[in-house]
């Protein structure tokens, strides 16, 4: 499975597939969750899914870059980003190991 690209319609299959509700009732179920998750993060919430990981978004003040081609410093605004922390459970499982000893971010 290295390299592949899970898509939502790979999400909606595999809740198809292993809960049984309808194609459609799928697509609305993971369409639901994945806007839930979208809607906390703009309004700048933290979102934790226990054993998988934190959704969070950080507030990135404003800063001087540079440009590469013509090493012109330019202003960078001030921006919100959102950063993925995976929690010890699965990067454990990521790299094969078991048990989910450490915290759990």
């Amino acid at each position: 499975m290295a390299g592949k690209t899970v898509t939502r319609a790979d999400l909606c299959e595999a809740v198809y597939q292993q809960v049984g509700l309808s194609r459609t009732e799928s697509a609305q179920l993971v369409e639901a969750v994945l806007s839930e998750i979208a809607d906390c993060l703009a309004s700048g919430e933290t979102v934790k899914l226990s054993s998988f990981g934190s959704f969070v978004v950080r507030e990135k003040g404003q800063r001087v870059g540079r440009n590469p081609k013509t090493g012109e410093e330019v202003p960078i605004a001030p921006r919100r980003v959102m950063v993925f922390k995976p929690s010890s459970i699965l990067k454990n499982r990521i790299n094969g190991r078991t048990g989910g000893e450490g915290d759990d971010d």
